[in-house]
């Protein structure tokens, strides 16, 4: 059976682009490889792939070692490979191999892939049924068509008529789990071959009603012997028969789709995914009609952009959030809100200031996912949850696309041009608030401060540190009591290989949840907590949480994941210091090797005592030492030269400003080969965007950290991120001793 796309690129951001785009059209299986080694690992054991698409260099040597090595793995014999041509490099359309199916440059991923994809000559299409392959790929073309409507009834039928035309069917119904206010089940549609039967009653098809019980029936052919009984199957003669269960998004089941034919089915590899993906889009339609109807009843729709109201929209925050509690993920919320839309109405009249907040609908409703949400909250207000964020960055690309697309100028009926922007403000689940209410709040809140920095632009929340000092009493307060209170948690960041981008430790780090303010940034709470002396027990607490939880995760995945663990300047100076180490090491049982503890280099090796003597002692119980923050502070060399340190951390704002200021690049170039020669190994801090990537590795930086990976996240999700690499690897879970 095929199954899967593989896209491969050396770049990340390109492979991101090929992924949302299979991923948006309803593709299940997607591998994501760097390049044929990587793409090796992944495949091995699987079965053929439907397509390979791969971004191709400059070097047309390398091209073709490339498409070779692709054609020679087991999952990629004969699947059709689509290049792709990056602007950045000089490879010719006539440079390509000549078994590649197809081509085109990156610029144009986002709009001509599918159709590529859909276009191919028949001798590179994928394997497609006994009824010829012509049906298959109208089929395909047809897929994309479905998915591109927006799901209503009319849509439904004709998508219907086609589908049933091109797959050569001879019966096609989609029927609905209920009939509000009729006492007879009827089916949406029905399409057959042949003249007007005499129907057998509803409770009488057997198979229809396995299928409204959620249950999928699949009958390659012979489905009339197989299932005598059904008075459907001989009335219509078919032989092959194919029941799906439409489901809505928590998987209740809504209706039922029937397909059938009087020849027998051919491939099924080809068929069954083909209804599959007719169904899924057949109850995203029906889900769509029955939200519709209820909002239209209870008044949850907005009746000018048909949007989600603000009653609507907070009950749908609050599933997303329960849901996002119990599957360990993050979301962000978008506060949207347009900019000089008072001078709009004033200007052009109320009903222009309509058409402009219907057409700001429209885009926004195009720059994000099905899975998403954009709601009208208020007048000239958007909110936007964008579900399952593994990155600020991803909700940073769909900010600045919302951005570009609302700024886009657009035309009046009566001819008349404008030009509108809007100004986004950006929370997160959890790391800015546990409850909908509070991440309202807060994107809110960054909002407005988005529309102090000049309009038209993203701001994330933040607490200011203005608010910080015109509470500081009060959150000193609060702090004595947060770690007994359970207001205080740990989130881990990967930290990954420089060359093969899997992840080799973790940093922990903590986080404040205020009660009333939500979330409070550690630049804001760390500095009150050494103030207060509270570092010291809560530094004891954070180093027993993360040993533990180190040690659990080693139990069960067997990685061998370094942990680093942050001490203060105040925790440094504690006599007791190795001691307490040594403690938390015996209690959970971790490998003292894991366990690497950071320090900043701010602190002065003068100004604080036993900092040399502790450090040698935790260095003498196995435990390695990290200077982190580096560069930063007036004493680097003297830091490198009477510390037992084994890495260096090199600060994020030095690796932030790669590619902008050459001042900085020069000093992350000498840090990372002056450790080197000192023997000491080199993780940069704060990577963001592939530029940085590049530059790193090409001057053998070791290890890596920052949001191009992944942000830090709590535990659920990050014990998830392992067991899919666990995964991935087709690698076996450890079992505890």
């Amino acid at each position: 059976m095929s199954e899967g796309i593989l896209v491969l690129a050396a770049r990340r951001d390109l492979r991101r682009r090929l992924f949302d785009v299979f991923d948006q059209s309803g593709c299940r299986h997607i591998h994501s490889a760097r390049d044929a080694q990587h793409a090796a690992i992944l495949l091995e054991g699987r079965p053929s792939l439907q397509l390979m698409v791969a971004v191709l260099g400059d070097d047309a040597a390398q091209a073709r070692q490339c498409c070779e090595q692709l054609r020679a793995l087991d999952a990629g014999a004969g699947v059709p490979l689509l290049a792709i041509l990056d602007e950045d490099a000089p490879l010719q359309a006539a440079q390509l191999p000549d078994d590649i199916a197809g081509w085109l440059h990156a610029a144009q991923i986002e709009a001509e892939l599918l159709t590529r994809w859909q276009q191919l000559p028949p001798a590179a299409a994928p394997a497609v049924p006994a009824q010829g392959r012509g049906a298959a790929e109208n089929a395909l073309v047809l897929l994309a068509r479905i998915f591109a409507t927006s799901g209503g009834g009319a849509t439904r039928d004709a998508s219907a008529r086609l589908l049933f035309d091109e797959m050569a069917l001879d019966y096609l119904a989609v029927w609905p789990v209920r009939n509000e206010g009729s006492e007879f089940l009827a089916p949406l549609l029905q399409l057959w071959n042949g003249a007007e039967p005499a129907w057998p009653p509803v409770e009488a098809q057997q198979l229809l009603q396995r299928v409204l019980d959620g249950e999928p029936v699949l009958y390659r052919s012979e489905a009339v012997q197989r299932v005598p009984t059904d008075p459907l199957l001989p009335l219509l003669e078919l032989s092959g028969f194919v029941g799906l269960p439409l489901l809505d998004e928590r998987r209740v089941v809504l209706g039922a789709m029937l397909a059938g034919t009087r020849r027998g089915f051919g491939d099924m590899a080809i068929v069954e995914p083909l209804l599959r993906c007719a169904a899924a889009r057949f109850a995203q339609g029906l889900e769509l009609g029955l939200t519709r109807e209820q909002g239209r009843a209870e008044g949850l729709l907005d009746a000018l952009t048909g949007l989600p109201n603000r009653l609507l929209f907070g009950d749908r925050l609050e599933s997303i959030l329960r849901e996002a509690v119990r599957n360990g993920e993050c979301f962000a919320v978008l506060f949207v809100d347009l900019d000089h839309f008072k001078a709009i109405n004033d200007t052009h009249g109320h009903a222009a200031g309509d058409q402009v907040l219907q057409e700001v609908t429209r885009r926004l409703r195009g720059s994000v996912r099905a899975s998403d949400t954009v709601a009208r909250y208020a007048g000239d207000e958007f909110t936007v949850v964008l579900r399952h964020i593994v990155k600020n960055d991803d909700v940073q690309r769909v900010a600045e696309k919302i951005l570009q697309v609302v700024a886009e100028p657009l035309e009046l009926e009566n001819g008349t041009r404008l030009q509108v922007g809007v100004s986004i403000g950006v929370s997160f689940f959890p790391d800015d608030a546990a409850d909908a209410e509070t991440l309202l709040k807060h994107a809110d809140e960054a909002m407005y401060a988005a529309k102090r920095q000049g309009r038209n632009n993203c701001r994330i929340y933040e607490v200011s540190p203005e608010y910080a000092r015109e509470h500081g009493l009060a959150l000193r307060s609060r702090l004595r009591h947060a770690l007994g209170n359970g207001e205080l948690r740990l989130v881990y960041q990967p930290q990954v290989g420089t060359d093969s981008e899997d992840i080799v430790g973790m940093e922990a780090l903590l986080r404040w949840e205020h009660p009333e303010l939500g979330p409070i940034s550690p630049a804001v709470f760390i500095p009150l907590a050494e103030e207060t002396g509270l570092i010291v027990p809560i530094g004891e607490w954070v180093l027993r949480m993360a040993c533990r939880q180190a040690q659990e995760w080693e139990q069960r995945y067997g990685l061998r994941l370094r942990l680093g663990v942050n001490l203060s300047a105040l925790q440094l100076m504690e006599p007791k210091l190795p001691a307490t180490v040594f403690r938390a090491l015996q209690e959970t049982g971790l490998d003292p090797t894991l366990l690497e503890l950071e320090i900043t280099e701010s602190i002065s090796i003068k100004a604080a005592p036993n900092l040399v003597e502790n450090l040698q002692a935790l260095h003498r119980l196995g435990c390695r030492i990290a200077i982190d923050d580096f560069g930063t502070g007036a004493a680097s060399l003297d830091y490198l030269r009477k510390l037992p340190a084994d890495r260096i951390k090199v600060d994020q704002s030095f690796v932030r400003n790669i590619g902008v200021d050459p001042d900085d690049e020069a000093i992350v170039r000498a840090t990372i080969e002056m450790a080197h020669r000192l023997g000491r190994s080199v993780v940069a801090e704060g990577v963001e965007t592939e530029q940085h990537l590049a530059f790193l590795r090409a001057h053998d930086c070791d290890e890596l950290q920052g949001y191009l990976f992944c942000r830090p996240l709590p535990v659920v999700s990050f014990e998830r991120l392992l067991a899919e690499r666990q995964q991935l690897l087709g690698q076996p879970t450890a079992v505890p001793a």
